[in-house]
């Protein structure tokens, strides 16, 4: 089972419906005896870091993610949910994430139009099963203000441009994440979604 990490910040509905939609059994959960039970997790988000770390950690869902990790089993990030996994960001006030990548979530430039909203191509540079036929120049719809800085190059696979270019998938073992939006991303969202439901078989 797909558990959908439900801590208030929101897409959810929009995010299981895709992963039924391509024929894999996803449910929305938000207690730590289902993220234990899971064989697979995946942490969207929209909204502040702050107010997302704060709920995971009281929730003791913070805790059990990170046991899941690091356990080997597999997980996805989506927008927020990507940027948590890095070291800490500087989103209304420093806090601390998940740590599992090295880098600094900040705010986008202001010489851009923020937040970066709406469609934008990737550049694919590095081939993982989770881009199984997406190719460099396909397009995702993104929605931040903040982006990744000072990571680890080596995990990163795609990026898009935006004035400055921005991590858009990056990977370590079994942690997958994407800056954008998958559940509204059309066919080519919809591919990843489906290449991870098939890549979890693989845990």
């Amino acid at each position: 089972m797909i558990g959908i990490v439900d801590y208030g910040m929101g897409n959810l509905r929009s995010v299981e419906k895709a992963f039924e939609y391509v024929g894999y059994e996803a449910k929305i959960i938000k207690d730590v005896a289902s993220v234990k039970e899971a064989h697979a997790l995946v942490l969207p988000g929209v909204g502040a870091f702050p107010d997302a770390m704060d709920t995971l950690v009281k929730t003791g869902m913070a805790e059990e993610i990170k046991r899941h990790i690091e356990k080997g089993k597999p997980f996805l990030g989506i927008c927020l949910g990507m940027q948590l996994l890095f070291e800490k960001s500087f989103e209304v006030e420093e806090t601390g994430g998940f740590k599992i990548f090295k880098g600094e979530v900040v705010e986008l430039p202001k010489y851009n139009k923020i937040p970066h909203m709406g469609w934008n191509s990737l550049t694919i540079k590095k081939e993982t099963p989770l881009l199984k036929g997406i190719k460099s120049g396909d397009y995702v719809y993104f929605v931040h203000s903040y982006y990744v800085v000072k990571n680890e190059k080596e995990f990163e696979y795609a990026v898009t441009e935006y004035g400055i270019e921005i991590p858009a998938v990056v990977i370590k073992d079994n942690v997958f994440s994407c800056q954008f939006h998958p559940e509204k991303s059309g066919e080519t969202g919809l591919n990843i979604l489906k290449n991870f439901g098939e890549m979890i078989k693989c845990f």
